[in-house]
This record gives C-alpha cells, sequence and structure tokens, in this order.
C-alpha cells in the first residue's frame, strides 16, 4: 500500500459538512456495556467516542435508544422523547453529545415515523374509541362483509398487514410487526406531532436525523389491493414478497412532508437528513425525497445490503443513479448495516476476506456521496451464526431457516481479544460475540500498521485530502469483467480510480499518466494483483 501523506487536506470553504462526510453507525445495543447488564447503552458509547473520533469519521449516527418494548429492538418507540432505561438517561445522553463535540462529532440519531409500539399512548387513546381525540391517528378499518381483512396487503415480517381489535370492531394496519402499528400519516395531528418530536431532539442539540422507512409513512386512503408481483427467479420467503406493494407505502404525499421536515430543521445551523428508502422503486423515492433543496439532504437505498454478489456493474448502475445535475439530491451509501448480513460474509470467500476488506473499504470512499460506516466493519467483522434457541430477531424467528438473521449483523463490538467477552461488557453479553470477531478485536489491530482498522484510517485520511473523492462529479464509470473503473474530477482534480473485484491479477491499458495516490495489493499503474487497487492522480483535468 502506498498513500500520499503531503497533499493538505482540502478546504472545506462554504461546503455543507455533511457533503462527502463519513458517517459511523452505532447499535447501541451492541457497541459498549457500561454497567454489566450484558447490553450496550448511551454511557458505553460515550466511553468509546475517542476511538471513533480516531477513525477520521465526521458524524456518528445511533439506532433507536428510545423508550421501547424492544419486540423490534427500538424500532417500536413507545416514548419518542425519552431514553429506554436499558440504555440510561436524557442527561446521558447530553453528555454524549456534548463530548461528541467536543471531539469534532456530529451527531445523527433515527427517527422512526412510519410507525409506534402499540404500547404508546397515542395508540392506547387511539384504540380506545372511533370518537377520542386520535382515532384516526393510526389506519383503522372495517372488516369486508365475510370478516376478512380490509386489503391484502402483507407485512414485511410475514402474514397479513391487519389485526383485528375488538375494543374498536376493527382491523388496524402494521406493516411490520402486529406490535408495531401504522400511523396515519395523512394526518395533520400526526404530522405536527412528529415535527414537535423533531424539533426536540433538535434543541437538544443533535445534528441531524436518519429517517427510517420513510416510505412506509403514508397508505392509499381508498384501501386498493395490491396487484400480484410478476415472476420472479429470486426467492420468495415471505407472502410480502407476493405483491407489487403499490398500495400499503410509497403514497406521493409523502414528499410533502419531507418538506415540512426540512423546513423545521432549516431553522437550525447545519442540519443532515438522510432517509431510509427500500423496495422495488427505491431511486425513484430517493429522488423525490431529495429533490431541489426543499427536501431531504439525503437517502440510501438497499443497492449493496441485500446484494449477494459485489460486481462492477453493480457499482456503475448504482453510481448512474445520483449524476451531478440541478433537482438530483447527494446519494449515500452503506455497504452492511443492522438489517443486512455483514458484507464479508457475502462478497468473498473466507481465505479472500483479508484482501476484500481493504478493497470494499477503498471503494466505498470513491463512491461519490456520504459513506456510512456500520460498527465493526472497519475490523473487517463477520456475520455470527446465531443458533435459534438464541435468537432475538422477530423476523429470522417467523421466516425460520429461510431469512437470514439480522442478529447475525448485530454481535457486540470487540474491543479486547483477551478480556472475558471481548471486553464489551462485564455480563452475559445479549448476543454471543462469536470467535472470529474475537480475533478481529479493536486492541489486537490498533497498534499493527497493516491492519484494517489502520488501513480505515489511512483511507478516510486520503478523502479528506482529495476533493475528487469527497465532493467531485463522476465523470466516467466503466467496467471490463472483474475490472472497475471510476473517474472522479473537480475543477481542479482528475482521479482515475481502479479496482480488481476478481481473484486473479488484471493487466492494465497503461494509459495515462500522473501521481499515484493510494494503491493496493502491489498494483500499479500496469498491473492490478486480486482485489488489487490504484489510485492515481491524473496531470489532465479536462
Amino acid at each position: 500500500m502506498a498513500s500520499d501523506q503531503t497533499v493538505e487536506d482540502a478546504p472545506a470553504g462554504n461546503r455543507e459538512w455533511w457533503r462527502g462526510a463519513a458517517i459511523y453507525q452505532i447499535y447501541p445495543r451492541s457497541f459498549m456495556d457500561s454497567n454489566g447488564d450484558g447490553i450496550g447503552d448511551l454511557p458505553g458509547i460515550t466511553s468509546k467516542l475517542d476511538y471513533v473520533a480516531s477513525l477520521g469519521v465526521d458524524a456518528i449516527w445511533i439506532s433507536p435508544f428510545f423508550t421501547s418494548p424492544m419486540k423490534d429492538f427500538g424500532y417500536d418507540v413507545a416514548n419518542y422523547c425519552d431514553v429506554d432505561p436499558i440504555f440510561g438517561t436524557l442527561a446521558d445522553f447530553d453528555a454524549l453529545v456534548s463530548r461528541a463535540h467536543e471531539l469534532g462529532l456530529k451527531v445523527l440519531i433515527d427517527q422512526v415515523y412510519s410507525h409506534t409500539s402499540d404500547e404508546h399512548p397515542w395508540f392506547a387513546e387511539s384504540r380506545a374509541s372511533k370518537t377520542n381525540d386520535r382515532a384516526d391517528w393510526y389506519v383503522w378499518a372495517d372488516p369486508k362483509e365475510d370478516g376478512s381483512p380490509p386489503t391484502n396487503w402483507q407485512s414485511v415480517f410475514g402474514g397479513p398487514a391487519w389485526t383485528w381489535d375488538a375494543r374498536r370492531g376493527q382491523y388496524y394496519l402494521h406493516n411490520f410487526l402486529s406490535s408495531q402499528p401504522q400511523v396515519n400519516g395523512h394526518h395533520p395531528g400526526v404530522q405536527a406531532a412528529m415535527l414537535d418530536v423533531a424539533r426536540f431532539w433538535l434543541d437538544k442539540g443533535v445534528d441531524g436525523f436518519r429517517i427510517d422507512a420513510l416510505n412506509f409513512l403514508m397508505h392509499d386512503p381508498q384501501l386498493r389491493d395490491n396487484p400480484p408481483a410478476p415472476p420472479s427467479d429470486r426467492p420468495r420467503t415471505r407472502p410480502f414478497d407476493y405483491q407489487i406493494r403499490r398500495y400499503n407505502q410509497s403514497h406521493p404525499d409523502i414528499a410533502k412532508f419531507v418538506s415540512r421536515i426540512r423546513q423545521l430543521t432549516d431553522r437550525y445551523d447545519a442540519i443532515f437528513t438522510v432517509a431510509e428508502v427500500g423496495g422495488d422503486e427505491a431511486e425513484a423515492e430517493m429522488k423525490a425525497f431529495t429533490a431541489d433543496n426543499r427536501h431531504l439532504n439525503s437517502a440510501y437505498g438497499f443497492n449493496f445490503l441485500y446484494a449477494d454478489v459485489f460486481t462492477p456493474g453493480l457499482v456503475c448502475a448504482a453510481l448512474s443513479e445520483w449524476p451531478a445535475e440541478d433537482n438530483v439530491g447527494w446519494p449515500s451509501w452503506a455497504f452492511e448495516n443492522h438489517d443486512a448480513p455483514r458484507a464479508l460474509s457475502r462478497w468473498c470467500e473466507a481465505n479472500q476476506r483479508h484482501e476484500f476488506a481493504r478493497l470494499k473499504m477503498l471503494l466505498l470512499m470513491s463512491l461519490r456521496g456520504n459513506a456510512i460506516i456500520y460498527y465493526g466493519e472497519e475490523l473487517g467483522l463477520t456475520q455470527v451464526d446465531i443458533p435459534f434457541d438464541q435468537l432475538h430477531d422477530p423476523e429470522a424467528i417467523a421466516n425460520w431457516p429461510l431469512t437470514l438473521s439480522r442478529d447475525g449483523a448485530r454481535t457486540p463490538m470487540p474491543w479486547s481479544a483477551e478480556e472475558e467477552n471481548a471486553g464489551f461488557t462485564r455480563g452475559e453479553p445479549w448476543l454471543p460475540v462469536g470467535p472470529l470477531n474475537r480475533e478481529k478485536a479493536v486492541d489486537e489491530q490498533d497498534g499493527q500498521p497493516g491492519s484494517l482498522l489502520n488501513f480505515t484510517r489511512d483511507v478516510l485520511r486520503l478523502s479528506k485530502r482529495n476533493p475528487a473523492l469527497q465532493i467531485g462529479d463522476v465523470r466516467s464509470c466503466r467496467t471490463d469483467g472483474a475490472l472497475l473503473e471510476i473517474i472522479r474530477t473537480t475543477p481542479d482534480q482528475r482521479l482515475r480510480c481502479l479496482f480488481n473485484l476478481g481473484d486473479r491479477t488484471r493487466e492494465l491499458d497503461g494509459n495515462g499518466t500522473g501521481k499515484v495516490l493510494f494503491s493496493l495489493e502491489g498494483s500499479d499503474a500496469l498491473m492490478l494483483g486480486p482485489f488489487g487497487a490504484i489510485i492515481i492522480e491524473e496531470t489532465s483535468c479536462d
């Protein structure tokens, strides 16, 4: 590996801090446990912020820590404006934000607007009668004449998306668990309440939001049935997979509410908003949610998160959806997160992980957009096989064994290879660490110049020192078998980024001259080794 150590950090100028940022996602249950109960918490995160800052990232994104019965591990919120006791207190959150800001880290938190827990007081009131003040804050509907659900809509986690409630004598909608009732995002009172939630956290100093499952916020008020999905060669493990989800999600009025979120966040300084958007029409929705500088700042989909193979064509197809044009938003990219299997367990053989992990990290930081790094990705963590009797993930339990458990990507962060439970907790961890991941602990890698951890630090420095990597356009993205070439440009810099996604040496054409900024696996301007890469600063800026 070679890297340039002389180029000065690119001046930020008037550029928004988040444009081209590296964001580190922390799953709080699994990052660091401060009190020995086996579950990570906010004080644990605070105690490790120096480590996070040492990576060179710009921000942290903390997955939900709000009051919740934890049936979907925090994505079933019972109180949007408080911290669940297993994670700490609001004072602990204030301390976390203060320390992060001292270290120069921005703080992003999740917002889960499309559904609540069935233990939320709003739902308790809504289900009590058809005439109370919050009667229409959730999606209620009468049964069909035969008593069956109002529509054929199916839930993401399996089974009908409707559950009968005897108190109302109606069905309520839930696109996920039956304990996660769907809010009526069309209702003005619901919208006002969600904006109040955002305002609460903005006033506590957060620097932005990641908005969960945004395209589920509004349904079709006419309650039309979804049409069947066309035949596909992809495996179908849930009834949800058999439909085109035209009417239970993705209503066009969601974009109008998004503009209200933007109006609120614009009243605060340098606030960043990014939406999670999944589904068959994700790209179109992401563009609608980020359009014309009056909506969210960014969005990310599942281009890479559920991809079974990682190919040059996949990369170019993703980048092509986000050209540097007026009224087209700014993308964010993630190769891993809390809902997807670890990338090294999906994209390469076990004996290729050392080389592939470096290629993957360098490539992530070479894409036009923001890079989201999932905790432990910088260590090369892999998917842990969780036995059925230790599963917590409700989706995996419901669809066992056809759905790969999300728990396997949520295992504890290994801090110390020799300490009990890899230094994550003094108690019994809520999920096993995994023996292979223990070997990759922070203390094992921190002092090794050639470790993936230190390589990640090098790559993040490289990005910050080269404007074309952070904010440059994609002049071209080309593929030739396993070879991927991305040209990134600014008015003052042109970078040729070459990646060999195959396990065989690849000869290059040798065209072009310039300065090698970074190389992998013995690669040079004439040859890329297996899973090799090179970034060349070309002399021409045409």
